[in-house]
């Protein structure tokens, strides 16, 4: 079984394709304002270089957000596209999980996303990946409360430069590990496929 991995909800590209336990090949890649140019180019070179058909893909996970809202959409586009193209099913992801999946200790895992005017988007999974506290948009300062209630000891994951949380883990995505965790999770059609913000965007809240 192949399964092409798409993260873009960063300005980094994060893309895989997995056969069974085996990474064939992976992009770890800060693109940053290029990402909306580079990112499928790069994905097509990953077929190409590597002598693997798309048509030899069984499925694709995507990471639907949270994030860049722009990033978000590149990456579901894409994932999209080829799902139609192919006629293959998408499973979609948090980012927030694939964040805490990577990190190999047995800490609480707080992924944190960094989304601007003192927010940031947040979870909190225990050394089982249970939720403590649900993927969401929150403020910086309820989120510290929050951890000053944790008991045991926590890991603090994030690409963003947040000088409050003194001590952090950088993200560097365990492609293997994500794709084996949710590689049996329910499938979607592409058309059932839309971002997961996790909060409204610009337009949509001066609408409000």
């Amino acid at each position: 079984m192949k399964i092409l991995y798409i993260d873009t909800s960063s300005s980094y590209l994060y893309s895989a394709i997995i056969s069974d336990t085996e990474v064939i090949t992976e992009i770890k890649e800060n693109l940053g304002h290029t990402l909306s140019e580079k990112a499928l180019p790069k994905i097509v070179s990953m077929f190409s270089d590597n002598k693997i058909d798309p048509e030899e893909i069984n499925k694709i996970i995507v990471v639907d957000g949270p994030g860049s809202f722009t990033g978000i959409r590149i990456g579901i586009t894409i994932a999209k596209v080829y799902s139609w193209a192919l006629n293959i099913p998408i499973t979609t992801i948090s980012a927030l999980e694939a964040m805490a999946l990577s990190i190999a200790d047995s800490k609480i895992h707080i992924p944190l996303i960094d989304a601007r005017r003192n927010y940031v988007y947040a979870a909190i999974y225990d050394s089982k990946m249970k939720a403590i506290l649900k993927p969401q948009h929150i403020k910086i300062t309820e989120l510290q409360e929050k951890i000053k209630n944790l008991n045991e000891e926590y890991e603090i994951i994030t690409n963003d430069e947040l000088s409050m949380f003194e001590t952090k883990e950088e993200y560097n995505p365990n492609i293997l590990k994500i794709v084996q965790t949710f590689k049996n999770k329910k499938s979607l059609t592409p058309h059932a496929v839309n971002p997961n913000y996790l909060k409204l965007t610009e337009a949509e809240e001066k609408n409000n």
